[in-house]
């Protein structure tokens, strides 16, 4: 009994540590507004991936006429890559982390991934290329655009 309850505790705590904060959240809408705004792309937030035991990217940006909903069958793992992956690093996590996280999406598929890091208005922009590092400024990748001067002000 008392092992469960370590358990659930440690759990919860990691759960707690991995909690996205209140800046976090504003700029995945912000991110999501832009992103809505071109027609030619669907851009899902917390879809998980098939990759590994499953990753999930704050936001996964497909081309439209790429995936379509079958309401009769979910996928709790989605087969298919995104072109972009997005992640928002929330105050808990390590930056680190993130980028190894992102260099494992681009070897499993995905063409780019963007690490926000908020505090400093950083863009990293993680491809088969490498890293590029942006700052507060418009990001563009595969024809999909973003501009962070209008999220960061």
């Amino acid at each position: 009994m008392l092992a469960e309850v370590e358990e659930i505790t440690d759990l919860s705590q990691t759960e707690e540590n991995e909690m996205p904060s209140f800046n976090h959240s504003y700029i995945c809408n912000r991110v999501l507004r832009q992103l809505f705004e071109n027609e030619a792309i669907e851009a899902l937030p917390e879809l998980t991936l098939d990759i590994d035991k499953g990753i999930t990217p704050d936001i996964s940006v497909f081309e439209k006429n790429t995936i379509k909903p079958n309401f009769l069958r979910d996928f709790v793992r989605f087969p298919e890559m995104p072109i972009i992956a997005i992640e928002v690093i929330s105050a808990s996590q390590n930056i680190q982390d993130l980028l190894e996280k992102a260099e494992l999406m681009v070897n499993n598929g995905i063409k780019a991934v963007w690490t926000i890091e908020p505090f400093s208005g950083s863009i990293f922009v993680t491809t088969k290329a490498g890293e590029e590092i942006f700052h507060n400024q418009e990001v563009e990748s595969e024809n999909i655009k973003v501009d962070f001067k209008q999220i960061f002000g």
